[in-house]
């Protein structure tokens, strides 16, 4: 998340999510000591993995430590050695021609250009469904592909031989190659897929992994499994670990606990944690770029739901009356802050000026408390669709912090707005995202995670054909913005720069979704593992060179 979501990115983010970087790093363990006898690391997760199929799955926290793609994401967001072992540029910026180093899939047979290829194309494919697929938007043909307008055999890529690897852009994208660290942009055997059929990545066994660990023991619905060396990786020396070992845990007392007793080597803290634990030798915080805020339902499936959310005044209403200060301080207790509008502080810089992007797009009366302006629009919103009382289900994965923020909302919001009933649902994530993808839900507590250092990984979610657009926001002056931005404008820093800036605007003033707050998420960490990398955008965690000291 970036989504991450980011995540959008989801909840997933919110504890542990495996990546990897390679290259010169590795030199950065040595000297820190020597090595514990046993190189094994104790994880916990929220919840059982949703999917280990790159083209389909709804995050990449997890997978991008047991599959690898052209390039890893390394310290500070550094772009770090991958399956690409050369690249070459055209002077145009439209095409890329990867070379593919000597590297096998887990099994031992070897990776190809075709296996990048084949992936591209079934990622694009519309049957495949998807949600990231927009993230190819600027592959020759790729929005075509995706809207079912032409075949999924005209994308962009080719493959010349077994080890080059061509892609031809429609416009130039100046954050191609940190496009590229992302596991959706990794190869997926066509071999593998075939072989299995229906069974392909739905169990550990049905899978072929390319990164520097493989998974063992996931059978598609337990709550434990282990990522393991891959002693197939290209870069295996580099890989200090021999295992990851991953249990689910809904609680933190319970993850605390098992700190405690030393079964655990790092654990997210809740708010009332944070407190107790903030001056404690092994705590540590980890900022990210995610953007937390209320998603509305337009297309909800009650008609007065649905009258209420589609009126600007409403939604306004509801955002002004949040008081994100005290939220932040008082609710979450973390080193987390207010939002300043969907895309998150610190994440970009303009150009020319070096002005926060955040700073720059920022709009009066958008994310600012202010009960008395919230309450004149609540009473015009409701005059204006005939409607006295309004109940709007509230709906939440039961992840940390979500149960209290979201009684904090149920609390302010009808204290604030006379008539208004919120009704709460804090249920399992996996539940979670199958409710908000079928839209059943008419507030959902939504978050964001950047892909990639760049504003255009949030904007691009609220276009009105995006896969995590699940409230279905609908703006033609955004969407030609982004687009713009995308295509016209891609070469032109100061224009992109702007096209940006007017479609946040247009967003916050469309009050289309209310950014709440940015987060930052609180650990008690193991002293003794050490090398982790940690990045605030894209896939966070890195422990490709990660050890346990002696």
């Amino acid at each position: 998340m970036k989504k991450r979501s980011v995540l959008a990115v989801i909840f997933s983010l919110l504890l542990v999510t495996v990546l990897a970087a390679c290259g010169k790093q590795s030199s950065a363990t040595s000297g820190h000591g020597k090595y514990a006898a046993k190189q094994e690391l104790n994880l916990s997760y929220p919840s059982t993995l949703d999917s280990i199929d790159i083209s389909k799955s709804s995050g990449f926290g997890t997978t991008g430590n047991i599959f690898e793609s052209l390039y890893r994401l390394g310290k500070n967001g550094s772009i770090t050695p991958g399956l690409a072992s050369k690249t070459t540029v055209s002077k145009d910026g439209l095409t890329y021609k990867f070379t593919i180093r000597n590297a096998k899939w887990s099994d031992g047979s070897a990776i190809t250009a075709q296996d990048f290829v084949y992936s591209w194309q079934r990622a694009v494919t519309p049957k495949t469904k998807s949600q990231y697929a927009y993230l190819f938007s600027g592959v020759k043909n790729a929005d075509e592909i995706i809207a079912g307008k032409k075949d999924p055999k005209t994308l962009g890529v080719k493959a010349e031989g077994k080890q080059t690897f061509i892609v031809t852009l429609s416009t130039p994208i100046k954050y191609f190659k940190k496009l590229m660290t992302y596991p959706l942009f990794g190869p997926v055997s066509e071999a593998a897929v075939n072989k299995w059929g229906s069974k392909y990545a739905t169990k550990a066994q049905y899978m072929l992994y390319s990164g520097p660990f493989k998974l063992v023991g996931w059978t598609g619905t337990n709550n434990s499994w282990q990522f393991v060396k891959n002693n197939q990786y290209w870069d295996k020396q580099a890989v200090h670990l021999t295992k990851i070992n991953y249990t689910v845990n809904e609680s933190t007392t319970t993850t605390l606990n098992l700190f405690q007793d030393k079964k655990l080597d790092l654990t997210q803290l809740s708010s009332e944690q944070v407190k107790n634990l903030k001056h404690n030798a092994d705590y540590k915080t980890y900022p990210y770029s995610i953007t937390q805020f209320l998603s509305y339902n337009f297309n909800a499936s009650d008609s007065t739901v649905k009258k209420a959310l589609n009126n600007k005044d409403i939604r306004q209403a509801i955002s002004l009356a949040i008081n994100r200060k005290q939220l932040v301080t008082k609710v979450i207790g973390d080193d987390s802050s207010t939002a300043k509008g969907l895309v998150a502080k610190d994440l970009a810089s303009d150009p020319k000026t070096g002005k926060d992007f955040a700073d720059q797009a920022y709009l009066k009366n958008t994310v600012t408390y202010n009960p008395t302006l919230a309450k004149k629009l609540w009473a015009k919103g409701l005059k204006e669709t005939g409607i006295k009382k309004l109940t709007l289900r509230m709906v939440s994965s039961n992840e940390e912090p979500n149960k209290p923020v979201s009684q904090y909302y149920k609390g302010q919001l009808e204290k604030e707005l006379s008539g208004l009933t919120v009704d709460l649902s804090n249920i399992p994530a996996s539940v979670m995202s199958q409710r908000r993808e079928s839209g059943d839900f008419d507030i959902y507590l939504g978050m964001w995670g950047a892909d990639f250092n760049d504003p255009i990984s949030y904007l691009q979610i609220f276009k009105k054909d995006s896969g995590y657009n699940f409230g279905k926001y609908s703006n033609t002056q955004y969407d030609a913005l982004v687009d713009k931005a995308s295509n016209q404008d891609a070469n032109n820093a100061d224009a992109r720069w702007q096209d940006m800036i007017e479609a946040e605007q247009v967003l916050m003033k469309d009050q289309a979704i209310a950014p709440v707050y940015q987060t930052v998420y609180s650990f008690l960490v193991n002293p003794k593992v050490k090398g982790i990398i940690h990045n605030t955008a894209g896939t966070q965690w890195n422990y490709k060179y990660t050890y346990i000291a002696k």
